[in-house]
């Protein structure tokens, strides 16, 4: 069975993410999302909740197991026998960092890291951006799957 695996902090999943996800569900017979828990950032999102979403809006993809996990990424990927990292590449900033982590990662423990470059539509997208703009009253229903945009609009109204 080919298995990979999407990391993130998902806070909020974005169309951009889904995209990954779902090119990846395309390769792969099982795409475990992880949702990485880091200690230092306090989430929009619980993680809890950032992992419902994600099954909510990954559900048509079929293949797609959603997790949370706290501590390095080779150690999730060799707990579920996990060969493949999939990362999307927006801009060649992205890039500067991914490929130290990525080589890092084969280091550690022989995981590969594919990159998958990002679909320009979302080339600009990322979770920290559409919570500033959405923060701010803009738009941002265009760039979130309906049920994510719907929480946040909710989260943000209770702050």
């Amino acid at each position: 069975m080919r298995r990979a695996v999407c990391p993130g902090s998902f806070d909020p999943v974005t169309n951009g993410h889904l995209d990954i996800i779902g090119r990846a569900s395309k390769l792969y017979d099982v795409v475990h999302v992880a949702v990485m828990i880091n200690q230092s950032k306090k989430g929009l999102f619980a993680v809890d909740e950032r992992i419902e979403l994600i099954r909510e809006v990954t559900a048509d993809f079929g293949n797609v197991e959603v997790e949370s996990f706290h501590g390095l990424l080779v150690d999730f990927c060799k707990q579920r026998e996990i060969p493949a990292i999939v990362k999307g590449l927006r801009a060649v900033s992205d890039f500067d960092y991914e490929l130290q982590m990525a080589q890092m990662n084969n280091g550690l423990s022989g995981v590969e890291t594919l990159f998958v470059p990002t679909n320009p539509t979302y080339s600009f997208l990322s979770s920290s951006l559409v919570k500033e703009v959405a923060t701010w009253g803009g738009d941002v229903s265009h760039l979130l799957p309906p049920t994510v945009h719907e929480a946040l609009v909710e989260r943000l109204g209770e702050r």
